[in-house]
């Protein structure tokens, strides 16, 4: 039944419902109803993320010291290079899934079969490039020590360049083991897996390197970490409580611990919808070549799966740009 609005001079007819609102399917309705809250849910965290960063200004990682790998380049730093690789790839899987929707609309099975193929490769090979940068960012490259106040010091050269704690950490004959289900103690403090260096081994090579200076966390007006001079270093390493290597959730070598846990929860949850997404296209993929869609005289389930491939692309912007370049 139609609403009607009445005025003092006519009588203007009103939308009076119907299954097609907008000149939208149901299924694209409520697509778009996903894609709005999900992207509430993701400007959530991006804000979240954007307060503590602020909050902690001076102690937050520098992305251009911590997104330095590249593969088969072990060495050779390449700051946010294979990052912009990964985007790269990812937008590029938009522009196909693009393809395969227009496809669909002229009804050629073969050029939608054949797009969304590699739309699909485009997110398998994201989802391994970000499962590859997160086995770097967790494993770590230079190591650094945490203060008993919670500070954390990290070793550079005369030039202010990073220093691994391999290059000038000893070994000394102490006896240390790794607690386990067999050999543990209920409630250490000390419960976990053992770093390659003790501290001790770490404060021992100090010293036999006159050449060695400590950096702290805390950024100068410059946007650089501070470099101490000699004896301010010996000083600040006397207080060393753990050695830190890699990142986790509990400790962080590249500066404030909430920065791993914003970079494992949002781009984790970024990464999950990838993958969903690489399900659902694949399942779609699968009924394009057994023609279901051919028999429907419509490939609108393409479209409604391109939506979703759009919004998570379009979510990587934003992730990328809060992440890697601000």
């Amino acid at each position: 039944m139609e609403a009607t609005v009445t005025t003092a001079n006519n009588e203007e007819k009103t939308w009076g419902g119907g299954n097609e609102p907008l000149g939208a399917s149901y299924g694209k309705m409520m697509m778009w109803f996903f894609i709005v809250s999900d992207a509430l849910t993701f400007s959530g965290f991006l804000a979240a993320y954007g307060f503590s960063r602020f909050k902690f200004i001076e102690t937050w990682p520098l992305a251009d010291e911590v997104f330095t790998h590249f593969p088969f380049m072990h060495g050779n730093p390449q700051p946010m290079l294979y990052v912009a690789l990964m985007t790269f790839i990812l937008i590029f899987s938009s522009v196909t899934m693009v393809l395969a929707v227009d496809a669909g609309h002229q009804l050629k099975k073969t050029k939608v079969a054949i797009y969304m193929f590699l739309t699909i490769i485009g997110g398998i090979i994201f989802v391994g490039s970000q499962a590859w940068e997160w086995k770097n960012f967790i494993k770590g490259e230079y190591g650094a020590v945490e203060t008993k106040g919670g500070s954390l010091l990290q070793f550079v050269d005369k030039d202010g360049k990073r220093v691994a704690l391999e290059a000038f950490a000893v070994k000394l004959p102490e006896q240390r083991e790794a607690l386990s289900r067999a050999k543990g103690k209920w409630f250490m403090e000390d419960a976990e897996s053992l770093p390659t260096y003790s501290v001790a081994e770490v404060q021992a090579g100090f010293k036999a390197h006159p050449e060695l200076l400590i950096r702290t966390e805390k950024l100068t007006p410059e946007k650089k970490k501070t470099v101490l001079t000699r004896a301010e270093s010996e000083a600040r390493l006397n207080d060393a409580k753990y050695v830190v290597e890699g990142a986790n959730l509990t400790r962080n070598e590249y500066g404030s611990k909430l920065f791993a846990d914003f970079f494992f929860f949002i781009t984790g949850f970024h990464g999950f919808h990838v993958f969903s997404g690489i399900i659902i296209n694949i399942i779609i993929f699968f009924n394009v070549l057994l023609g279901t869609y051919d028999k429907r005289r419509s490939y609108e389930m393409v479209e409604k799966v391109g939506l979703y491939w759009h919004f998570v692309d379009l979510v990587w912007v934003f992730v990328f740009t809060v992440f890697y370049l601000v």
